[in-house]
């Protein structure tokens, strides 16, 4: 027989239970094609963390602090109204993004006060600690690409 039972005791057929089920497959594609733009959130975020590391470290006091800042709250005013657009956000999403920036001040913090006090015309430091902020949101991209 091709009835069943639903939740409300209504019955339904083989063919409501099959497009309910198409249905949520199909929901559940459009869920994770939607939540792709986090990827690109994270590498934007860790070239552009990558690019403030340089613009302190790299360029004369007090120009490169400001250009530094400057172009580093441009950048995150820009992230978070694309992140504010976005219709969809994945299973997890504010205890991974939380991580990301965790992690990332804890690097940026390393790089910064050291390279402010001992390495301040060192500009192997600066490159180096450039990659190392950077790293949260570029493994943080390629990871959650994977998903």
């Amino acid at each position: 027989m091709s009835e069943y039972a639903s939740a409300s005791g209504a019955p339904t057929t083989a063919q409501d239970a099959a497009a309910a089920l198409a249905r949520a497959q199909e929901l559940r594609s459009t869920v994770k094609d939607s939540a792709k733009w986090y990827v690109r959130y994270q590498v934007i975020y860790g070239c552009a963390s990558a690019v403030l590391v340089l613009a302190i470290g790299l360029l004369g006091r007090p120009y490169g602090v400001a250009l530094g800042i400057g172009f580093w709250c441009t950048v995150l005013a820009g992230l978070s109204a694309y992140a504010a657009r976005q219709r969809v956000a994945r299973l997890g999403f504010g205890r991974w993004h939380s991580g990301l920036i965790i992690a990332w001040a804890l690097l940026y913090g390393a790089v910064l006060a050291p390279g402010m006090i001992w390495f301040q015309d060192a500009a192997a430091w600066w490159v180096a600690g450039a990659l190392a902020v950077a790293l949260p949101g570029l493994i943080g991209g390629y990871l959650e690409a994977r998903r």
